[in-house]
């Protein structure tokens, strides 16, 4: 197991627009480890995701932050997204919104589809979720190198 795990990190205003730039980074970091374009494209999804859940809820009309961070190793990718939204402080308490905040897995339904997605697309997937704390997605894609040569 090697250390040498080498970060780029992005601190992004919590606004659409900006969840293209994430993508764009993405795909040069995984392009450069050697990625194929169909774990790239499945990465930008479930990257997107995560960033829209960020943009979306955590920080309703405030001006938020997100962090993604990329944590480049040697057979493996991680991005985590990492916000502070405190946005349930303020709204009514029926919980009605469609978002991993604030909630257990367990009782993620219809508004959870985005973690089940990212489950798919991605070999690990990590929500840790803390009222008033925000949300930390972590999500990891192992590089599959082809054993043409046995």
């Amino acid at each position: 197991m090697s250390d040498d795990v080498q970060k780029v990190i992005l601190q992004l205003p919590a606004s659409a627009e900006y969840v293209d730039i994430v993508r764009l980074n993405l795909y040069g970091i995984a392009s450069k480890m050697g990625f194929t374009y169909e774990d790239i494209e499945d990465m930008k999804v479930a990257v997107s995701e995560a960033c829209n859940n960020s943009v979306l809820y955590a920080y309703g009309q405030k001006d938020g932050v997100v962090d993604v961070i990329f944590e480049v190793g040697a057979k493996s990718l991680s991005i985590t997204v990492k916000d502070e939204g405190e946005s349930f402080d303020g709204l009514d308490s029926s919980g009605e919104r469609m978002t991993l905040h604030d909630k257990e897995l367990s009782d993620v339904q219809v508004g959870g589809l985005g973690f089940y997605l990212m489950q798919a697309l991605m070999d690990e997937v990590s929500v840790v979720s803390e009222t008033g704390k925000g949300t930390v997605v972590t999500l990891t894609k192992r590089l599959n190198f082809t054993e043409e040569k046995v």
